[in-house]
């Protein structure tokens, strides 16, 4: 398989398109902005994962049954863009607590504010991966050109998947640790409330642009 794998052009395309600034980026920064880089990691960890599904699925040829759908696409669309609205939201409302970003602030009656668990930040950022269909339609329409007809496409696209996993992993790990180390000024309750308020409104807007998206 490897002979025949064109690996340079899916490395740099698939490269940039980690880095570029999305929901991914949000939420791993503000998760790591909350609970420090594991947490940021752990929501890295979910998105990342969810590249396997999406890498099953366009193998098994079952997007092409959910793009092919609109009834399907439509539902599966909204899902999704509800979540992330939801998720925004929830960032809104935080934005809306003179809090700073840490656990160690303890709230008016003296108890440690509520932070994000570690499988709360697995689910979230597993949740926004899986329930978004356009890594789906990414996956359908950009693996296809590297496989090779010879061999197995569902071990090639997870093959791929799995390099895409080892790309992204390192890259929001990074910008885990980036916010980790700028925890201190992170936990200034206008600094924090200033980066809520920013990802709530980005996250409400990815999910109404989803929404909103044609196949």
């Amino acid at each position: 398989m490897l002979e025949h794998f064109q690996w340079l052009p899916f490395l740099v395309a698939i490269s940039l398109l980690t880095m570029s600034p999305g929901v991914d980026t949000i939420l791993v920064m503000r998760n790591a902005a909350l609970g420090g880089w594991r947490l940021g990691f752990l929501t890295s960890l979910g998105i990342c994962m969810g590249l396997f599904a999406h890498a099953a699925v366009s193998a098994l040829g079952l997007s092409v049954i959910l793009l092919g759908s609109a009834g399907l696409f439509t539902a599966f669309k909204i899902v999704g863009a509800v979540y992330l609205v939801y998720l925004g939201v929830q960032a809104l409302r935080s934005a809306m607590k003179p809090v700073g970003m840490t656990f160690t602030v303890a709230d008016k009656d003296g108890k440690p504010p509520r932070v994000l668990s570690a499988w709360g930040s697995f689910r979230q950022g597993l949740l926004s991966n899986v329930l978004n269909p356009k890594p789906i339609i990414f996956y359908m329409a950009f693996l296809p050109q590297f496989i090779d007809p010879s061999h197995s496409a569902l071990a090639q696209s997870l093959f791929m998947a799995s390099l895409h996993f080892i790309i992204a992993m390192v890259w929001q790990t990074f910008l885990a640790l980036v916010v980790h180390k700028a925890r201190v000024w992170l936990a200034r309750p206008k600094v924090a409330q200033a980066l809520d308020g920013f990802t709530g409104v980005l996250l409400v807007g990815f999910g109404i642009k989803l929404a909103l998206s044609q196949r």
